[in-house]
């Protein structure tokens, strides 16, 4: 029989590009399908696979009989329900930050660690953050073959990272400062930004975002770090399963809708060339190489956003660290960041029952 797969946060940003994935999906491995959000989202009528399908309230029962159970929702949702719908015998693929550091829950990303799907003594497997996934495609095969000894990072993360919000602010603030010649004196993007009536007390950003980049993502940690640059070092361990593994991040937001950027600064413990990291780059189903900067070509979020696999371009040998290279990494958060690995860890589990 097939198995019965519930979505959680299927109204929202995450939870609409998984309904469009599992539309456009070649296989189509699932049974009955449960779309469930929370109660003043219940009864939305949602589409999949030419079906119409009636949102359901998140409560207890509703996993009763579901294999599988994806959220896509905040990280006090899921801690609360994700055990609930585990005991009630799904296996649930959770995309929030809830479990990803638990010792008890695999961090997994189909291209890099798909074998941790078995030890899941929770019942619980976690989806990376989108920063980290956006590098691991292609990091992970480099690590398997040179062996990944150092890394750091800078990212380059779209607004959207920060849901709905973000998008709604950037799109607000672009709207404040076009065509009032700001950009040329200190303080003035701000300023046009206030004068459009937009406070800096309930934004989703520390800054102006319009014409602008912030060097500060995700909350502060104290100590000079930003959550997300935490996030990138530890779930880069533990994903490549590097527990000592040297990493420094400094995470930037920038006014682009959708799809984050990583430069990347990589030393393995072996010695290795461009070339061959062009072969291992080409040689993964899920990485795109682009990569021709004498003529311009290398991946931008403009070009890369609604695009399934991480692209990388660049690549080049560090000048004055041995078997050490930098490459440049885009990859649209929305879908492989967050919706595509999560399904896909959801494929594979279906594909064991």
């Amino acid at each position: 029989m097939a198995p019965t797969l519930a979505l959680v946060g299927a109204t929202g940003a995450v939870g609409s590009v998984m309904i469009e994935l599992m539309n456009e999906r070649p296989s189509w491995p699932w049974g009955e399908v449960r779309l469930i959000a929370s109660a003043r989202s219940a009864g939305r009528k949602l589409t999949v696979r030419g079906e119409e399908l009636t949102v359901l309230a998140l409560a207890p029962e509703v996993f009763d009989g579901v294999d599988i159970a994806m959220f896509d929702v905040p990280d006090e949702i899921s801690a609360e329900w994700a055990p609930i719908a585990a005991e009630r015998g799904a296996v649930v693929v959770d995309n929030s930050g809830a479990f990803r550091m638990d010792d008890e829950v695999p961090l997994v990303v189909p291209e890099c660690n798909l074998d941790k799907v078995a030890e899941r003594p929770r019942g619980i497997i976690a989806n990376p953050n989108c920063t980290t996934l956006s590098m691991m495609a292609s990091l992970g095969a480099l690590h398997r073959e040179f062996g990944l000894r150092e890394l750091v990072v800078a990212s380059y993360q779209a607004v959207s990272g920060a849901g709905a919000a973000g998008i709604d602010r950037l799109y607000a603030e672009l709207a404040a400062v076009v065509g009032k010649g700001v950009g040329v004196r200190a303080g003035d993007v701000r300023e046009a930004v206030e004068a459009a009536g937009l406070s800096f007390s309930d934004s989703p950003f520390p800054a102006p975002l319009a014409l602008n980049v912030v060097p500060a993502a995700g909350s502060y940690k104290g100590d000079g770090w930003f959550s997300e640059e935490l996030k990138v070092r530890n779930e880069s361990r533990k994903i490549l399963g590097i527990p000592d593994l040297k990493v420094s991040a400094t995470c930037v937001r920038v006014p682009v809708v959708t799809t984050h950027s990583l430069a990347v600064h990589a030393t393995f413990a072996r010695e290795v060339t461009v070339d061959q990291a062009r072969a291992v780059f080409s040689a993964q189903p899920s990485v795109v190489v682009v990569d021709d900067p004498a003529k311009g070509v290398f991946p931008t979020p403009a070009d890369v956003v609604g695009a399934d696999p991480t692209y990388v371009g660049r690549i080049r040998q560090a000048l004055d660290f041995p078997n050490t290279l930098d490459f440049f990494v885009c990859g649209d958060n929305l879908r492989k960041g967050a919706a595509l690995n999560t399904y896909e860890i959801a494929e594979a589990l279906a594909a064991e029952s």
